[in-house]
């Protein structure tokens, strides 16, 4: 077993809290304004709202500010009604034993795959293929209502030219049906702690994911950094994507050709490495919450 480390309580004052919190929301208001204009408007963009499609999880819930389990609020007001917190004596926070038997099954779960992913060798020569695989030979039955920078012959021509090893479940399962069998992997949900790996763009976008699902004992620090990091995969996944993204401002990064791919890897192993330091911290609190059950 994995040493597991107790938490150490720290109280924030009224005004501490109540400082940072207000400082997370107008953090998340700055990152969602144009979402939540679009959502009002009907409109939709490709790009920018992604996330909040993908993983479901609304600007209203991630504006939500917890402090993390091992923190205690003073005077926290109707925070302390919250789900998962307990009040006593005016002092509110975390209650880990009622989180854990409510999510126990969750931490443990989203520790071991975060443990096996960090502890892969990275892949680096996926090159971002699995968004042409998830348009080949699609006509035009595609997820994004966007032009193809190559056409429908040039980009199938590129997939047939490659090989294709996405490591990632959740990308793997918007393959079409003819580029599914050109994978080398056939990754499940439930063989996902045994070929997750650091280097998979989709994987860190995930730590956003992971974050926000178990909240609150997992801080809103750290749920903020994991989703401008995804914000910031997701356009590095498009920007290698075979979608024309110019209307949106970037820069295609053609990975078809061997300056593409050097392109690609650089920022990559970018993101790659950010992904690696805020998943450390993570499974950091995620053991502490384990070691502080029943204390």
């Amino acid at each position: 077993m994995d040493h597991v480390t107790a938490l150490s309580p720290t109280l924030l004052s009224h005004s501490e809290w109540t400082a940072r919190a207000q400082a997370h929301a107008a953090a998340v208001d700055a990152l969602t304004a144009g979402h939540r204009e679009r959502r009002g408007l009907g409109e939709r963009h490709a790009l920018e709202d992604f996330l909040f499609d993908y993983y479901g999880i609304r600007p209203s819930r991630l504006r939500r500010w917890h402090p993390g389990a091992g923190v205690a609020l003073e005077d926290a007001g109707e925070r302390s009604t919250w789900r998962f917190y307990r009040d006593d004596a005016g002092v509110t926070a975390v209650d880990v034993d009622a989180f854990l038997a409510a999510r126990g099954r969750d931490v443990r779960g989203v520790a071991v795959l975060l443990r096996a992913t960090a502890r892969r060798d990275p892949w680096l020569g996926c090159f971002g293929l699995h968004e042409w695989a998830m348009v080949y030979r699609a006509g035009d039955d595609r997820r994004h209502p966007l032009p193809l920078r190559l056409g429908q012959a040039g980009t199938d021509a590129v997939v047939e030219s490659h090989r294709l090893a996405c490591t990632h479940c959740d990308a793997f399962r918007f393959f079409t049906p003819e580029a599914a069998p050109l994978n080398q992997l056939r990754p499940t949900r439930e063989t996902q702690a045994a070929t997750e790996q650091p280097g998979c763009l989709h994987a860190t976008m995930d730590l956003y994911k992971w974050c926000a699902k178990l909240a609150p004992a997992v801080p809103s620090d750290l749920t903020l950094e994991a989703f401008t990091l995804a914000l910031d995969a997701r356009a590095l996944d498009m920007q290698a994507s075979p979608y024309d993204v110019a209307p949106f401002g970037l820069d295609p990064i053609p990975v078809e050709t061997a300056d593409g791919k050097r392109a690609y890897v650089v920022r990559q192993r970018e993101i790659m490495a950010r992904g690696q330091d805020l998943r450390a911290r993570i499974l950091e609190v995620l053991e502490a919450i384990r070691g502080s059950a029943g204390a």
